[in-house]
């Protein structure tokens, strides 16, 4: 296998990120959403969202990560501060996606890992991440990794019609557990 990482994004980045969550976002969403929904689901959609990101965030805060294969971003990780939270020391992955075609090789875990230390080196103690009720391989994902159903849920809107889907919100600690001083 090639090298592997993790680092920030940079805006020549922006193409591979839309393109990483055309292909999750299809596969996520596919049976759920009206067809002419899901074909709208693609990279040139996606690219001025994650343009207008990485040159305006919306505060200091929001970070955007990519996993890499050598020089192919395979993955993208979009935290910041909590979306429903008061709270300045919750922060939030508001997305985490890796390539279909990159999965299994630990890229989602290493996207994870930075995600949550780049939070928590941003002073925040708890994270949070969303997903869909029905999503259980993501969920599992991140139960897995110490995140937990915290009761909280929303209905989000998936089509013209009203017609929504359930999320549920998933929790953890993010201080550094390794600081025992006194």
């Amino acid at each position: 296998m090639s090298d592997t990482g993790v680092r920030t994004a940079r805006a020549t980045d922006v193409p591979a990120v839309a393109r990483v969550q055309a292909q999750v976002w299809r596969r996520a969403y596919g049976d759920l959403v009206d067809p002419a929904v899901r074909d709208a689901f693609t990279q040139a959609a996606f690219e001025p969202a994650w343009r207008e990101s990485l040159q305006s965030p919306p505060t200091p805060r929001h970070r955007l990560l990519v996993a890499t294969e050598g020089e192919t971003v395979v993955g993208f990780a979009a935290i910041g501060p909590a979306t429903d939270e008061t709270d300045a020391t919750v922060g939030e992955i508001y997305a985490l996606g890796v390539s279909p075609a990159h999965r299994g090789h630990g890229n989602g875990s290493r996207l994870l890992n930075a995600a949550v230390d780049t939070l928590q080196a941003g002073d925040f103690a708890t994270v949070t991440a969303w997903t869909l009720n029905q999503d259980e391989p993501t969920r599992a994902f991140l139960t897995s990794a110490g995140l937990q159903p915290d009761g909280a849920w929303r209905d989000r809107v998936i089509a013209a019609d009203g017609r929504t889907t359930r999320e549920v919100r998933l929790t953890a600690a993010v201080t550094d557990r390794t600081d025992t001083a006194s």
